[in-house]
């Protein structure tokens, strides 16, 4: 079949590339010169299948509205006159009881190690290098009663398959040494062994490389003007590039990959899905020689900061700001990345050579990610993975490709217009 990509990113790419193995013919459509250059660019480089929570649980809902009124939280709202953003956080706030969060706790954590798993499968096939770390994440812990709420979910957890191990304060130092600049503080911690870290921009590129040499298109500086519908469903796509020249696009299926963008191109069909950009920075600093570096995932609970050694670099991500598609850089929200990353390993990294991002993820309220068939028979959505779409890329992606074939997809998650598995 004939198959039009609408968008480069990591889940466009990885897409692509599934669609391409089964022999399908392959169109990618991006606005961008290259792929991977907005939300998969330097995010926080973490595949987390067992550590990834809901943004939206029981605690946030109790320190929500503290958060919303300060500048310097993780978590910070920025009102606009926007009834999707006002309508989205209403369903953040539903999201937030038990029960939901629950739920949407092991939706995630079944399609994270799905994804994971097809990820070292595509690893293992076709060799492909991204500064990839295959030992872990730590979720570090300076506050006691913190860490014995972690522990008690870790035990509760276990039941459903997600596996967290729970670790002293000596044990953390012994699995990660950087740690000992915390110094009494460190309480101990919880360690998810199976994930792991990698640079997803690198993967991105390097995976479209691979796709392009496989047989797919990419058609680079083209933005989606309109998706046009008939009858029986996408009849076409027109496509400007950026040199001014307007194409029409005909395919069998399209898959919107759009991220942050994906919910208006989607309304303008009358397709309506909850997803919302939310501002997150971060921040990459180069590890000089033979100094004391982490060298593996961390994520430091108190702040919700994480960290990932990718290479020669370390990278810190944080902070989230609900504000549309404002993309300026709060070069203090940067600094207080920075100072944390010095402060855990001090003599280790060049703060002259920082480089400073920010980027917009596509949230929904639940954290759960829209993958699946639409109300048009030949469009397939994959989008909406928040926080954690280098983790789910994978994974979504070998999804649509099951799904386009008329399988179930060996993965229990709630996938649009499917049957559970």
């Amino acid at each position: 079949m004939d198959i039009i990509v609408l968008g480069a990113g990591i889940i466009g790419v990885t897409t692509a590339w599934y669609l391409r193995q089964n022999g399908h013919n392959v169109r990618v459509v991006e606005r961008r010169p290259e792929p991977g250059l907005e939300t998969s660019f330097a995010n926080a480089g973490q595949v987390s299948a067992h550590l990834a929570d809901p943004w939206a649980n029981p605690s946030t809902l109790r320190t929500v509205f503290d958060w919303l009124l300060h500048d310097d939280t993780p978590l910070v709202f920025r009102p606009q006159a926007d009834i999707h953003q006002w309508t989205w956080l209403a369903k953040f706030l539903r999201e937030c009881v038990q029960s939901r969060y629950h739920q949407n706790l092991i939706h995630l954590a079944n399609l994270g190690v799905y994804s994971r798993t097809a990820l070292q499968t595509l690893r293992a096939d076709i060799g492909i290098d991204y500064d990839g770390r295959q030992n872990g994440i730590l979720l570090f812990f300076t506050d006691a009663d913190r860490l014995r709420a972690a522990a008690g979910a870790a035990r509760k957890l276990a039941a459903y398959g997600i596996k967290r191990e729970v670790l002293s304060a000596q044990e953390c130092l012994d699995l990660e040494p950087s740690l000992q600049s915390v110094g009494n503080s460190l309480q101990g911690g919880v360690y998810s062994r199976g994930d792991e870290t990698g640079d997803a921009f690198k993967f991105t590129q390097r995976l479209a490389e691979r796709a392009r040499q496989a047989g797919v298109v990419f058609h680079y500086g083209a933005s989606l003007q309109e998706i046009k519908t008939g009858k029986s469903g996408v009849d076409a796509v027109d496509i400007v590039f950026s040199d001014g020249r307007k194409e029409t696009c005909r395919a069998q299926h399209y898959v919107l990959c759009l991220g942050s963008a994906t919910a208006a191109q989607a309304r303008k069909i009358g397709i309506s899905l909850d997803i919302y950009p939310v501002k997150g920075y971060s921040v990459t600093l180069p590890v000089l020689p033979d100094s004391l570096a982490c060298r593996m995932g961390l994520t430091d609970a108190g702040r919700k900061i994480a960290f990932s050694r990718l290479g020669d670099r370390v990278r810190a991500t944080g902070f989230a700001e609900i504000a549309n598609f404002d993309t300026s850089i709060d070069t203090a929200r940067c600094q207080q990345l920075q100072d944390r990353a010095m402060a855990l390993f001090p003599d280790a990294l060049d703060a002259a050579q920082a480089s400073h991002w920010a980027g917009l993820r596509p949230m929904t309220p639940s954290n759960l990610p829209y993958i699946g068939r639409s109300r048009y028979p030949n469009l397939l959505i994959n989008a909406g993975h928040g926080t954690i779409g280098w983790t789910q890329s994978c994974g979504s992606a070998l999804a649509i490709s099951e799904i386009l074939e008329n399988r179930a997809p060996a993965c229990d998650f709630p996938f649009l217009g499917q049957a559970r598995h």
